[in-house]
């Protein structure tokens, strides 16, 4: 009998844990759900800011699975939508002029690119800008003799390449009827080599920085950035 009842207490102190520890974990999931709406609340979010987050991450996959079915080469974040084009994509080495390959690059990209965001209104009627970026690597420029000519010239060209492609953007075929909204929200911008590519060990990937990037500059603020994640910039 003393053991029939010595068994029988440690089943209860064995179910008593068992409760106290189903409520620990209750209090602490309430706990983070309540922590993540005051953060939300504090930094301005709203259920309209929340949808429109959610809206770029779907455009952003729609894109990346239609370019991984045209069989086009392009880096693309699946949270932002910021798209990385190497410079061989598009340009000769050293020049700011699309080259062949680049303008049939472009010609089969941009229609995807601009009409999945067009297509989704809760994005579109919500994006401030669309920006093409130029960069550059940060290797000697020809004739450049001191740090500031060098960025000077890298920035010269990175401008020209970015604006090479938003020129050529126009051009190609993607749903004309969005062209007026279009001209409005697409913005060049160069960076010369002030944002470079790192490799795994720190150091400048001169391939990877020469490149043009895109990006979408939504309204409202992001997830990424409230809660401190990088996402592809912008």
């Amino acid at each position: 009998m003393g053991i029939y009842g010595k068994k029988k207490n440690f089943d209860i102190e064995d179910n008593g844990n068992i409760f106290w520890t189903t409520m620990s974990d209750l209090l602490l999931g309430l706990a983070i759900i309540f922590m993540t709406l005051f953060v939300l609340a504090m930094t301005g979010f709203t259920q309209e800011t929340i949808e429109l987050q959610q809206n770029q991450m779907k455009a952003s996959e729609q894109i990346a699975e239609q370019l991984k079915e045209a069989d086009i080469d392009a880096e693309i974040d699946k949270l932002t939508g910021n798209v990385k084009i190497s410079e061989l994509q598009l340009f000769e080495v050293g020049s700011y002029q699309l080259s062949p390959k680049g303008k049939q690059f472009l010609d089969k990209f941009v229609p995807i690119y601009i009409n999945t965001i067009f297509a989704n209104p809760i994005l579109y009627e919500n994006v401030q800008s669309i920006v093409v970026q130029g960069h550059t690597d940060s290797q000697m420029f020809v004739n450049a003799k001191t740090p500031e000519e060098q960025f000077s010239k890298n920035m010269e060209l990175s401008l020209q390449r970015a604006g090479a492609v938003q020129e050529y953007m126009l051009k190609t075929k993607y749903d004309k009827k969005n062209a007026p909204t279009l001209r409005k929200i697409l913005v060049v911008e160069g960076k010369s080599f002030s944002e470079p590519v790192l490799d795994a060990n720190g150091k400048e990937d001169y391939a990877k920085s020469r490149r043009v990037e895109l990006k979408l500059r939504v309204k409202g603020k992001s997830l990424s950035r409230v809660f401190g994640l990088n996402f592809g910039g912008d």
